[in-house]
């Protein structure tokens, strides 16, 4: 537990975001799942949680696991992981933290004798979403709650690096993206690249392909250069497999869903589907796949002046999903809503654009808007330095900038 302590005496920059969902949950009879992607900060946030729980208690029973860390590899099951934790609790109340716990398959079943005693407070972290559905959610039904970690935003962006919001800031946010140890690297886009370069090949292999034991490698990363290439475009399984085909490949449409599920479930990906903006119908075919790490993304395809729409267009997804809102595609008839955006049963509406630099643009992205014929919010979000209008018939206008700073 040494290698915790130094954690007092470090400059840890605090994500009260995420720090304010958790502490409602400190000492309550709840296993807190922390889940994300890989490198944005999970087990950081859970240390914090570790060192706000010393501090209210000093005398407090600590078990701090980080499956990171060479110490617990010889832990490799669930009646191992059972038998260890035992050991190192006592009688009373015991604070158990473990960091990547995926990594012990049927772990939900010592948690759940664990948590049975009554004598554990349970924080967990994760990169797979099957931490909270499926057969895990299952057998922890009611037993957890989720708080999901993502990279950091705008704004933790420009505290992590100690910038100012400016156009140059707002520039680097597009090209590097948010992982938070990216401020410990120089402002150096090939270094910055290299780091993310690896840090995707981790997910790809550690997170995708050894937990799923899929053996067409070279498919997958073509699957990933798909989705970075297509950013903000509709696809579905079956255009994916036209597309294979048309590069003299094969792949059935079932092992394409299974690929992009696999995607999704390591937080590479998010998939976002389609719904009626009048009858709040689902569709079931035809979606969108954003990265939850831009800079991720980047590593892919570059950061060129031919993507910046697609850009501009995951960073606005990242930045709704991030602020607590369910975010849909809209579809009104043959015409597109970017983002259907609801939080406590209240909507607002998106449209997003590089620039509003002629007639035909502005009359597309204002037009669709107009199309709803309701009293919720609605945004055409652009990269212009100077907006052409506050407001055109209560549609507001605004920049990146000022969205991503909260100027709405």
């Amino acid at each position: 537990m040494q290698y915790l302590l130094s954690i007092f005496n470090m400059n840890i920059i605090k994500r009260e975001t995420y720090l304010k969902q958790i502490r409602p949950y400190y000492n309550q009879s709840l296993i807190k799942v922390l889940t994300g992607q890989r490198r944005v900060g999970k087990s950081f946030i859970l240390k914090q949680v570790y060192q706000e729980l010393k501090e209210e208690n000093p005398e407090g029973h600590f078990i701090f696991i980080d499956f990171e860390r060479m110490e617990f590899d010889s832990i490799k099951t669930y009646q191992e992981l059972h038998d260890f934790i035992k050991q190192k609790s006592i009688t009373n109340q015991n604070y158990l933290l473990i960091d990547e716990i995926q990594q012990i398959e049927g772990f939900e079943r010592a948690l759940r004798s664990l948590f049975s005693e009554g004598n554990y407070d349970i924080y967990i972290t994760g990169s797979n979403s099957n931490l909270v559905s499926g057969e895990t959610a299952t057998f922890l039904s009611g037993r957890q709650i989720e708080i999901k970690i993502f990279s950091l935003s705008y704004l933790e962006f420009l505290q992590f690096n100690q910038l100012e919001a400016n156009t140059v800031s707002l520039q680097r946010y597009l090209k590097h993206g948010g992982l938070p140890y990216i401020k410990n690297l120089p402002n150096d886009d090939e270094v910055v690249m290299d780091y993310l370069k690896n840090i995707y090949a981790t997910i790809l292999y550690r997170d995708v392909v050894s937990r799923n034991q899929i053996r067409d490698f070279p498919f997958l990363e073509n699957l990933v250069r798909f989705l970075a290439e297509n950013t903000g475009s509709l696809v579905s399984a079956n255009s994916i497999a036209d597309f294979i085909k048309s590069q003299r490949q094969s792949k059935s449409v079932s092992v394409i869903i299974g690929y992009l599920n696999y995607l999704c479930q390591a937080y590479l990906v998010s998939k976002v589907s389609r719904q009626e903006v009048k009858g709040k119908r689902i569709f079931e075919t035809g979606e969108k796949y954003y990265f939850q790490d831009i800079g991720l993304r980047n590593t892919l395809t570059g950061f060129n002046a031919d993507d910046i729409s697609k850009v501009i267009e995951n960073v606005v997804y990242n930045y709704l999903i991030t602020n607590g809102y369910k975010v849909r595609i809209g579809k009104l008839g043959e015409k597109e809503i970017d983002f259907v955006a609801e939080k406590n049963g209240e909507y607002s509406y998106y449209q997003v654009t590089y620039l509003l630099s002629h007639e035909k643009v502005i009359e597309r992205e204002f037009g669709n808007l107009l199309s709803i014929k309701d009293n919720y919010p609605k945004y055409v979000v652009s990269m212009d330095d100077f907006p052409i209008t506050s407001s055109y018939q209560g549609i507001k206008q605004i920049s990146l900038l000022d969205l991503l700073t909260n100027k709405i």
